[in-house]
């Protein structure tokens, strides 16, 4: 059976909400995205739906040509790959493409990311922050076992999973979308 690669984007962009979340957390990197490319042109993750304004989120797909990756090109990065089947990248593919044809009805989690800085787990259908979202994509699709995370994950967590392998660590904009 063939493998695919897909690719976890582990980043701390520097804005004001990732800097009082690396206060909160302690954590040197406070989000992640998902990329089926391992260029890294297209990103899909929970966060802001407007460049300039962090407070309304939701489902959006990411780059380093555009919106907030563009803005913070500077942003420290971690790029892990994960291989999985031909099977499972498409079925992870599939669910993407889904709920980019839905994408308004995806929200991101205040609450949820509020509760699990408390270290209470909560969760709300359709409702994600970036490592919850990531979490569920790899449970979801058996990429990861369930074990593998504890209830509340941050983007930091994703370093430890058995199947990854870090292929990249610097400034985004410095990533070599061609070597990979």
């Amino acid at each position: 059976m063939s493998e695919k690669e897909i690719y976890l984007v582990i980043t701390q962009t520097g804005s004001i909400v990732s800097r009082m979340l690396k206060k909160i957390t302690g954590a040197e990197y406070n989000h992640i995205s998902v990329s089926l490319e391992s260029d890294l042109h297209c990103m899909y993750s929970f966060g802001r739906r407007y460049t300039y304004f962090p407070w309304w989120g939701g489902f959006v797909r990411e780059s380093t040509e555009y919106g907030s990756m563009k803005r913070f090109a500077d942003a420290r990065a971690i790029v892990v790959a994960i291989p999985v089947s031909e099977k499972t990248y498409g079925k992870v593919e599939d669910e993407l493409n889904v709920m980019i044809e839905n994408k308004n009805e995806y929200y991101y989690d205040y609450m949820g990311l509020l509760l699990a800085g408390l270290k209470i787990s909560y969760k709300r259908e359709r409702h994600y922050y970036c490592s919850a979202f990531v979490r569920e994509l790899l449970v979801r699709f058996g990429i990861e076992d369930r074990e593998v995370f504890e209830p509340i994950v941050q983007p930091m967590h994703f370093l430890d999973i058995p199947d990854g392998n870090i292929i990249y660590r610097g400034r985004l904009c410095d990533y070599d979308r061609t070597a990979v």
